[in-house]
């Protein structure tokens, strides 16, 4: 890997506004931001399998295997090569995603999923991931709203939105775990406040752990 290069996944909650704060850092830093499920060509299908409200319901360890092939195909064709170029990349969603969803909101093994998201990503970990934290009624509510409707686009509340208030509330406290396991790999922001003041502290919180991006901030 190059030695300037840097990956930043943005996590949290479905509408705690993460998508936001990933392409306002990502202009910060001077890069296009890339996000998961989604990320390639392949991974866009994946994607309409995964959030489609059309289908039934997805056994939780077929999710977490559709989520890992995303995550391998996102690596291999979009971060790994940024990353060897030494440039920067700002993610929306990335292994943290995984554990939160499928680990503490669906209930699946923690320790299984790390050696499914090692072997997909080939050992890959974000640099350093920031959640934002937000009151998940707040959170909730503000996805329903979304414009489009859901992260689908296809009108109505996505799978993992139709969930409901207990399962992202599982959510969250899997993040806050995560982060305070392993707090040289993530932070915790304030995502309550103005999206400029969020992106703020944001900014001000990547910049403290990893310094300047090549070309310096934007």
């Amino acid at each position: 890997m190059g030695t300037s290069g840097r990956l930043v996944a943005l996590e949290g909650v479905d509408g705690c506004g993460k998508s936001t704060q990933a392409r306002l850092l990502a202009a910060a830093v001077g890069v296009e931001p890339t996000a998961e499920p989604g990320g390639t060509p392949v991974g866009a299908a994946l994607r309409r399998v995964l959030l489609d409200p059309g289908l039934p319901d997805l056994d939780e360890r077929t999710e977490a295997l559709l989520m890992a092939a995303d995550r391998a195909e996102h690596v291999a064709r979009v971060l790994r090569p940024a990353l060897h170029a030494g440039r920067w990349v700002v993610t929306d969603r990335y292994s943290g995603s995984t554990l939160a969803y499928q680990g503490y909101g669906r209930g699946l093994d923690l320790d299984d999923l790390r050696r499914l998201l090692s072997w997909a990503t080939g050992g890959l970990a974000a640099d350093l991931s920031v959640v934002l934290d937000v009151d998940v009624a707040a959170a909730a509510a503000r996805a329903a709203g979304r414009s489009g409707g859901g992260e689908t686009g296809a009108g109505g509340a996505d799978r993992m939105e139709r969930r409901g208030a207990a399962f992202l509330q599982r959510v969250a406290d899997g993040y806050a775990a995560l982060a305070a396991a392993d707090p040289e790999r993530w932070a915790v922001v304030d995502g309550s406040g103005p999206v400029e003041e969020v992106a703020s502290a944001v900014r001000a919180t990547v910049a403290a752990r990893l310094g300047e991006p090549p070309g310096g901030w934007r």
